[in-house]
């Protein structure tokens, strides 16, 4: 290791610049947010730079660099354009024994810049020894999106708590499991919630209780459609700290992958005819895991509230008094139109586009037929490949064109993506032709004849080119009416 890390504390203490441009300005912006006392030299300065000046927040020496200017100083950058000038000042900072950092020279720099995440006060410093400036900010652009903004709220609650901790939990190991649950637990949730009086009040529960229980929790995560890339930031933090990971038979391996390698993974997918994992069973799962302490995370393909029954498990989770939040993920509808070139709204064809789950043709909900077969609107069709045929029947029965065009998208937004198109006449003879299997999301309406022309994803779909039945007459503005025809059995 060349360089040997340190947090500096300069706070009011005295800290030179020299240099007025645009380099300098982001020096003394970090300088001044660590609380130094910031000088800053040179003949020219910009506006943002003058601002600070005026407002006495900044001191400010136009004249050229002296020597002298370094004896009360603790620090000093020297960020001008002029090559000698800077090894000047390295020289002399040497000679005093004042760090320096020499911008864009890390030969002359006995200390160096390091590319920041700041979640105050837990700050993250990352370094290449000035090498590979650029590999540095890489890096903490990742690590930006894996760390939550409430880490800093977290880590002033536990130094508020640390020496009742201590005396709460003497020995070592216990404090250590204490620290990992109140991290990871419901502390934690509750300050990504933006609630910090309710965190304060669980972590006073917790150091009440006994060191070794801290009630368990559930989140409840839509892993979209198949794609991690797909999978949002608060997602794959969620996965990372799970314990335990009940999750549904169409959340792709890949997704998976992603999860905390320890984390007891559970399958409880339900399949058309082959339903080994009842409600009632994943109910009493997330009951028994949250209830021995464990983070359970509920993973869902698509969106938990999206035709996934997200809702009942959140009032069996309510009603039993299980802690619980909520990350959505990307539902089908609309992974898997934009995977497959469609867009759902168009001002020239469609105005609205509704939701609908094929399960409904055998429940007591039966579907609105004369509303689904209007036209100029999109029908997007959840977990519909067993009712393809009373679908294409009810919805011609009921008006809408025979001509109407589809698409048929399985395994949308994964590697095997398949794209079938057609027109409504033919649904059930090209979905059989082609063997279609689920999952897999029928798009029905205008829009649908776009597929052969926008497709971007994958291989190109399969058939004839169906245009659009209505000539372009645009509408605006465009509307989106979810129709919620959810079954429930």
């Amino acid at each position: 290791m060349k360089l040997y890390p340190l947090f500096a504390d300069l706070s009011r203490r005295a800290v030179l610049v020299v240099g007025g441009g645009a380099v300098a300005e982001r020096k003394v912006a970090a300088l001044l947010g660590a609380g130094a006392q910031v000088t800053v030299n040179a003949p020219l300065l910009t506006p943002a730079l003058q601002q600070w000046v005026a407002d006495g927040r900044v001191a400010y020496r136009s004249e050229s660099f002296r020597e002298g200017w370094l004896d009360r100083v603790w620090l000093v950058v020297a960020a001008t354009s002029d090559v000698e000038l800077n090894r000047l000042i390295a020289t002399f900072a040497e000679l005093r024994r004042i760090f320096v950092n020499v911008v864009d020279d890390a030969a002359l720099s006995s200390f160096h810049v390091p590319a920041v995440i700041d979640r105050s006060p837990l700050v993250i410093a990352i370094s290449s020894g000035g090498e590979a400036p650029m590999l540095a900010r890489l890096l903490r652009e990742r690590l930006e999106t894996l760390l939550d903004h409430s880490l800093g709220g977290l880590a002033t609650l536990a130094a508020r708590l640390r020496t009742r901790i201590r005396a709460r939990c003497p020995d070592m190991a216990t404090r250590r499991r204490f620290y990992e649950r109140l991290f990871a637990g419901r502390v934690a949730t509750l300050l990504r919630q933006g609630q910090p009086d309710a965190a304060w009040q669980e972590a006073e529960s917790a150091l009440l209780a006994s060191p070794e229980v801290m009630a368990g929790s559930v989140v409840l995560v839509g892993a979209g459609p198949g794609d991690p890339g797909l999978l949002t930031l608060r997602a794959l933090r969620a996965l990372n700290e799970a314990d335990v990971i009940l999750h549904d038979r169409l959340v792709s391996a890949e997704v998976l992958e992603l999860a905390r390698r320890d984390a007891e993974r559970i399958e409880v997918g339900k399949q058309a005819g082959h339903h080994h994992a009842t409600q009632d069973g994943i109910h009493a799962l997330l009951l028994q895991h949250a209830r021995a302490g464990r983070r359970v995370v509920r993973l869902k393909g698509g969106d938990p509230f999206v035709f996934g029954r997200g809702g009942e498990e959140l009032e069996f989770l309510r009603d039993h008094g299980i802690p619980y939040e909520v990350v959505p993920g990307i539902t089908a509808a609309l992974a898997c139109a934009a995977y497959a070139g469609v867009p759902l709204t168009h001002r020239d064809y469609a105005q609205s586009v509704r939701l609908i789950t094929g399960h409904c043709q055998s429940s007591h909900d039966r579907p609105d037929w004369a509303a689904l077969a209007r036209e100029r609107q999109t029908l997007a069709v959840y977990m519909g490949v067993a009712e393809l045929g009373a679908l294409q029947a009810g919805l011609i029965a009921h008006g809408r064109a025979s001509s109407t065009p589809f698409a048929l998208i399985e395994n949308g937004s994964r590697a095997e993506q398949r794209v079938i198109t057609g027109m409504l006449s033919n649904l059930v003879e090209r979905a059989t032709f082609h063997g279609v299997h689920s999952p897999a999301l029928l798009i029905l309406g205008e829009v649908a004849a776009l597929a052969p022309s926008l497709a971007w994803f994958g291989q190109p779909p399969l058939g004839a080119t169906v245009h659009p039945i209505h000539a372009p007459e645009r509408c605006e503005p465009a509307a989106v009416d979810v129709l919620a025809a959810v079954h429930r059995a």
